[in-house]
């Protein structure tokens, strides 16, 4: 196969799943931005974590929190639960991979907080079980997934399921509704500035 054949491909690929979360509906994307709009508003803050593609687009999702989407406007508070190096192989050396991001939940997570678990398999164990943390501690969760959302999914008081076994393919499609997202708490929070 030629490589514009598989770009081709790839494009067409990406599309017909866009099209397929978009046919399914998005209430619960709009959910999630409204529960992030409102924990914010009330001066808490969104935690987000996820491994590998999913921590970089944890990553993506606070930088454009934190700093600006498409407005200028105030910061938001946001943190990727990915990037501090010496927490993440700390408790990984202690505790456990496992637990990587359900201390961090423990330690940085209010009442009133958003969680965010974003994971293309629904499945990872770490993420699970931080949402779980959650859940007891009083945030509001929110799964981001691929596949058929697995115990992720099943956890989170908000989820929104990209469904597709292709890992590229959900990627893509994650980071388009993070970007909704972003875009809604932007339009919600800087019509009360």
């Amino acid at each position: 196969m030629r490589g514009s054949d598989v770009a081709d491909a790839t494009l067409r690929d990406a599309i017909a799943l866009h099209e397929r979360v978009r046919a399914a509906g998005l209430a619960t994307v709009a959910a999630a931005a409204a529960a992030i709009s409102a924990s914010l508003r009330q001066e808490g803050k969104v935690l987000v974590f996820g491994n590998g593609g999913s921590a970089a687009d944890a990553q993506h999702m606070v930088a454009e929190l934190v700093g600006r989407f498409a407005r200028e406007r105030r910061a938001y508070a946001a943190i990727a639960l990915t990037t501090d190096t010496s927490v993440v192989t700390s408790v990984s050396n202690d505790y456990g991979y496992e637990r990587v991001f359900e201390r961090q939940i423990e330690a940085l997570g209010r009442p009133g907080d958003v969680a965010i678990g974003i994971t293309t398999s629904g499945s990872s164990a770490n993420v699970v079980r931080a949402l779980e943390a959650a859940r007891g501690s009083k945030l509001t969760t929110i799964a981001l997934t691929g596949r058929d959302g697995g115990a992720a999914g099943r956890t989170a008081d908000l989820h929104i399921n990209v469904p597709s076994d292709s890992t590229p393919r959900v990627q893509e499609v994650q980071m388009t509704l993070l970007h909704v997202i972003c875009d809604l708490v932007e339009r919600e929070l800087s019509a009360g500035d």
